[in-house]
C-alpha cells in the first residue's frame, strides 16, 4: 500500500499575556497636567484625604522619610536562585545585597510600591529598566519573605506544579508590567529596536488628574472667574455626572486581569472599548469563578448580582482614594438595598448579633490571600462548601472556622431555607472544569448555556472562549448566534472564536460586528476575518474590514513591550500570506521574552512551509529547553523530523505527547505508522488509541482497519470500513480497500 503517513498538524493560536496594565496615556500634552500640588489650592480637605491615602502613596520614593514612617528593618539572609540576598537599611538609603560566593553586588532601592499589605521594592537595572527585588516587606507579620516563591499559584487537579519566575524576568520589570497603576501621566518611552525604556511620569501615586484628567484649563478658568460668577465649563471632567457603569469602567482599569486593545484610556469611557476582560478559562480561578491568582477584582464584580442589577458603584462603597466609606458601620453599605437582611441579620446568618459572622461582607466579600496580597471577593456571593469539596476554592465558612470542614459548612447550608442555593453554580462549575481539561461529554450543556443566555455573562462568555479547544462541529451555529448576545464580552469571544470557520454563515456574521458598538467586539471580528483572502470580499465590505482591521492592528501594539503583542502581530501578518513579516514578528516576541513558547513553535512551523527545516528544528528545540513536556512542540518536532525519515527520534517525541496528553490522536495515530514497519501489534495498538480518540474522523479507522487486515483479522477490518463508509460516504479511500477486500473474496472463475 502507497500512502502519505505524515498529515502535519500545527497549532495556531491567537494568545495574549494578561496585564494588570492601565496604559492611561491620553496623548495631552505634558504642561496640560498641574499636579495635585496645584489642585490643593481650593481642595485643601480633598488633598488632605488623599495624600496619605494608598492612592496617594501607591508609589514612594525611598528617602529619609519613608524609611522613618514605614519602619522597616533590615532583612536577614535569604538563598534564591543559587545566591544569598539581603535588604541593609541606611538614614536615607536602602541596598539591597546579592552574594554570590566571594563576590558582592550592591543593588540601590529607589522606589517603594504599595504598603496596605506588602512594600515592594524597585531597583534600576541596564536599559532603563526598574525591576522589583527579590525580597518583599509584609506590612501585617513585619517580616521580609521571597517575593517570586509567594507568587507561585498552586493549580488543583492534575496540572504540573508552578514554579517561581526568576527575579529579573521580565514580569517583574516595573515599566512592563505594574507601572501605570503606581504612577501618573505616564511616559512609558519605550524602544522596541534596543528593547529600553526611558520612561517618565508627573508624579507617583494615583493622583487626581488620573481620574480628572489634565487640570491645567480647569486652574485657569477659577483663577480668572470672577467672585461669585457661576462658570459654564469646568475645564476637568467631573466624576460627579458619572452614570453607576462609568463609575465602574473607571475603577475597572487598575483593578481588572484584562488584556489592553488601546494604548489610552480617558474616566468616562467605556471599558470594553479600552480593553478585554480575562474570565474563567483562565486557571487563574476555580472553577466556581473564586480567585485562585492575582486577580485584581473586576472579574469576580462582572459575576456580582448587585452590579449587575446596576445600582451599584464601586465610589458607593470606597471614597475615590479608596478609603472603605462603610469601614466603622460595614453592614450600612448594603441597608439601602437589602434592609431586612441588615435589621434581621441574626436570623438571616445565622450568626449571634455583633459577632464577626453578623457581618454582612464576612460571609460575602471573604478575604483571601495570593502572593500575601489580601483581596475581597467581589461577586458578593454566598457561601458555597460544597464548591469546596469538589474544586478545592476557598468559602467563607471555612476561612473563619478553621476548625472544622467544608462538610461540616455544606450541612449547615443545606439546612437553610433556601439551602439550594449553591445548585446552580455547581451544575455550571463542574461541567466548566470537565471542559477546562479537554473533557467534552458534556457539550451539549456547554452550548445550551451559550444559546440560553440564562447564566451570568461572564460565565457564558467563559465557556464561548473554552470552545476554542473543541472540534466538534456543533459549535459552529453556537458561535455565530452568540454574535447577538446582549453582552459584549460574549459577542467579542464569539468573534474571536469564529477563527477558522470558512462558511459563509460564519464570514456574513462577522461581517456583522465589524459595525459593532463596542470595540472589543470589533477588533475580535477583525481577527477572524484576517485570515480569509481579500478577493473573496465585495469593494464595500473589503471597506468595512479595513475599517475594522485598523482597530485591530492598533489593539495588537497597545503594548509594544509586550511579547505577546509581536506574537499576535505574527499571526496576522502570517493569515495575511506575509510570511517574512510573520517570521519578524514571531522572532521579535522571542528576542523580548526567550522563554515565550508560541512565537518559537508557530514560527517553526512557518519556517518549515518555506522550507527552513533547520530553523525550524532550532525553535522547536529552544521551546523544548524551556518546557521539555510542552505538548505542541513535541508534536511539531516529532512531525518534523518525521518528514525527514528521521523515525526513531520522531517517535521518541511523539511517546512523549501520548505522555503529557493521551488523548492527542495526532501522535498516537503517526506512532502507529512508525510501529507498522517492524511491530504490527503496536501498529494496531496505537491506531486503536487514534481511533478511541477521535471515531468520527475517518482516516484513524481506516488506519486501524488496514493494520487490522494485515494482522489478518479480517472480519474486524470489514466492519470498521463498513462503519467508516456508513457515516462518511464520500470516503472513497474507505471504500476502495472494501470492494478490494471483496475482490480478493470473490472465487477464480477461470
Amino acid at each position: 500500500m502507497s500512502w502519505n503517513i505524515w498529515i502535519l498538524v500545527f497549532f495556531f493560536m491567537l494568545f495574549t499575556v494578561t496585564s494588570c496594565v492601565q496604559k492611561r496615556g491620553t496623548g495631552v500634552a505634558e504642561n496640560d497636567y498641574a499636579g495635585s500640588e496645584n489642585c490643593k489650592q481650593c481642595h485643601q480637605n480633598f488633598y488632605d484625604l488623599w495624600s496619605p491615602s494608598h492612592h496617594g502613596k501607591a508609589m514612594q520614593p525611598v528617602n529619609s522619610g519613608f524609611i522613618k514612617t514605614a519602619n522597616i528593618s533590615a532583612s536577614s539572609d535569604f538563598a534564591l536562585e543559587g545566591k544569598t540576598y539581603r535588604v541593609e537599611l541606611g538614614q536615607s538609603t536602602m541596598t539591597m545585597i546579592e552574594k554570590d560566593g566571594n563576590k558582592e553586588k550592591n543593588y540601590n532601592l529607589v522606589w517603594a510600591l504599595g504598603g496596605k499589605n506588602v512594600y515592594y521594592f524597585l531597583t534600576p537595572l541596564e536599559q532603563g529598566k526598574l525591576q522589583t527585588i527579590p525580597l518583599a516587606y509584609d506590612v501585617h507579620e513585619k517580616i521580609w519573605y521571597n517575593n517570586p516563591e509567594s507568587a507561585m499559584r498552586h493549580f488543583p487537579g492534575e496540572m504540573p506544579p508552578d514554579e517561581a519566575l526568576p527575579w529579573k524576568d521580565r514580569q517583574y520589570t516595573f515599566n512592563t508590567s505594574c507601572y501605570s497603576c503606581h504612577v501618573s501621566q505616564l511616559k512609558n518611552n519605550f524602544d522596541l529596536a534596543s528593547d529600553s525604556y526611558q520612561s517618565t511620569w508627573k508624579e507617583p501615586g494615583i493622583n487626581c488628574e488620573t481620574c480628572h484628567g489634565p487640570a491645567s484649563e480647569h486652574i485657569e478658568i477659577f483663577k480668572n472667574a470672577k467672585d461669585g460668577e457661576k462658570v459654564k465649563k469646568l475645564g476637568l471632567i467631573s466624576t460627579k455626572v458619572f452614570t453607576t457603569e462609568q463609575h465602574n469602567w473607571a475603577c475597572a482599569p487598575c483593578h481588572a486581569k484584562m488584556n489592553p486593545i488601546t494604548s489610552s484610556y480617558t474616566p468616562g469611557d467605556r471599558f470594553f472599548d479600552n480593553y478585554d476582560l480575562v474570565g474563567l478559562e483562565s486557571n487563574d480561578f476555580y472553577p466556581d469563578g473564586r480567585d485562585l491568582g492575582e486577580n485584581y477584582t473586576y472579574t469576580g464584580w462582572m459575576m456580582n448580582e448587585c452590579n449587575q442589577s446596576g445600582q451599584l458603584h464601586c465610589v458607593m462603597c470606597h471614597t475615590s482614594s479608596g478609603r472603605d466609606r462603610f469601614k466603622d458601620n460595614p453592614n450600612d453599605a448594603c441597608k439601602k438595598c437589602h434592609e431586612d437582611k441588615v435589621t434581621g441579620v441574626v436570623e438571616h446568618s445565622g450568626h449571634q448579633a455583633g459577632s464577626t459572622g453578623a457581618v454582612c461582607i464576612n460571609c460575602h466579600m471573604p478575604k483571601t490571600e495570593f502572593g500575601k496580597m489580601v483581596r475581597n471577593d467581589h461577586s458578593f456571593r454566598p457561601p458555597m462548601p460544597e464548591a469546596t469539596i469538589k474544586f478545592g476554592s476557598p468559602n467563607a465558612c471555612n476561612i473563619c472556622h478553621t476548625d472544622k470542614t467544608p462538610e461540616w459548612a455544606n450541612e449547615i447550608v443545606k439546612k437553610r431555607k433556601n439551602g439550594n442555593y449553591q445548585e446552580e453554580t455547581l451544575q455550571w462549575a463542574e461541567v466548566l472544569n470537565e471542559v477546562r481539561s479537554g473533557e467534552w461529554k458534556n457539550l451539549d450543556k456547554v452550548l445550551k448555556y451559550i444559546s440560553e443566555e440564562k447564566l451570568n455573562e461572564l460565565v457564558i462568555a467563559s465557556f464561548v472562549r473554552i470552545l476554542n479547544t473543541c472540534n466538534n462541529e456543533k459549535k459552529w451555529p453556537v458561535l455565530i448566534g452568540a454574535l447577538n448576545s446582549k453582552s459584549p464580552m460574549v459577542r467579542s469571544s464569539a468573534a474571536a472564536g469564529l477563527t477558522g470557520n470558512v462558511s459563509e454563515a460564519s464570514v456574513q456574521a462577522l461581517l456583522k460586528v465589524c459595525s459593532d458598538e463596542y470595540r472589543v467586539v470589533r477588533v475580535a471580528a477583525a481577527s477572524s476575518l484576517s485570515a480569509f483572502p481579500a478577493q473573496m470580499f465585495t469593494e464595500q465590505e473589503s471597506q468595512l474590514i479595513a475599517k475594522t482591521t485598523e482597530e485591530y492592528m492598533n489593539s495588537i501594539v497597545a503594548r509594544p513591550d509586550d511579547w505577546s503583542s509581536h506574537y499576535n502581530l505574527g499571526l496576522y501578518y502570517q493569515n495575511q500570506g506575509e510570511n517574512g513579516k510573520a517570521l519578524n514578528s514571531y522572532e521579535t516576541a522571542v528576542r523580548l521574552y526567550p522563554d515565550a513558547l508560541m512565537p518559537l513553535i508557530n514560527s517553526s512551523v512557518l519556517y518549515s512551509y518555506v522550507g527552513n527545516t533547520t530553523k525550524a528544528e532550532e525553535n522547536l528545540n529552544k521551546a523544548l529547553v524551556v518546557d521539555p513536556d510542552n505538548e505542541a512542540a513535541n508534536l511539531n518536532l516529532g512531525l518534523l523530523l518525521a518528514g525527514q525519515g528521521r523515525t526513531d527520534e520522531a517517535e521518541k517525541a511523539f511517546k512523549m505527547v501520548l505522555e503529557v496528553n493521551p488523548k492527542q490522536a495526532v501522535a498516537a495515530y503517526n506512532l502507529s505508522v512508525i510501529s507498522s514497519s517492524n511491530n504490527i501489534k503496536e501498529a494496531i495498538r496505537y491506531a486503536q488509541v487514534a481511533f478511541d480518540i477521535k471515531p468520527e474522523e475517518p482516516k484513524y479507522a481506516y488506519t486501524l482497519a488496514y493494520y487490522k487486515y494485515q494482522d489478518k483479522q479480517k472480519i474486524q477490518a470489514e466492519d470498521i470500513l463498513k462503519g467508516i463508509i456508513k457515516i462518511h460516504p464520500e470516503y472513497l479511500t474507505a471504500v476502495g480497500f472494501l470492494s478490494n477486500i471483496y475482490i480478493r473474496k470473490k472465487p477464480d472463475c477461470r
